[in-house]
């Protein structure tokens, strides 16, 4: 039967999502960690946007989780 959003698969989509922003944070921290390990500098603006993908990424997988495990399967 399809639902409302058509037929989704909630369990598989949060996973995912939580997976690719957790993936997204580890990949701006690696490459932060190894800056400074290496001790190269980063310039100003790849500092700001590996902020900014650490912060996507936290958040991202927060909204996740309650977007897709929570709110479209109950609004079904």
């Amino acid at each position: 039967m399809s639902g409302r959003y058509g037929n989704l698969d909630y369990p598989t989509l949060t996973k995912r999502a939580v997976l690719g922003c957790a993936s997204l944070f580890l990949l701006a921290m690696a490459v932060e960690v190894g800056a400074m390990v290496t001790g190269t500098t980063l310039p100003p603006w790849e500092h700001a946007l590996l902020v900014d993908l650490e912060l996507f990424g936290v958040v991202g997988a927060f909204l996740s989780v309650f977007v897709f495990g929570v709110a479209l399967p109950l609004t079904e």
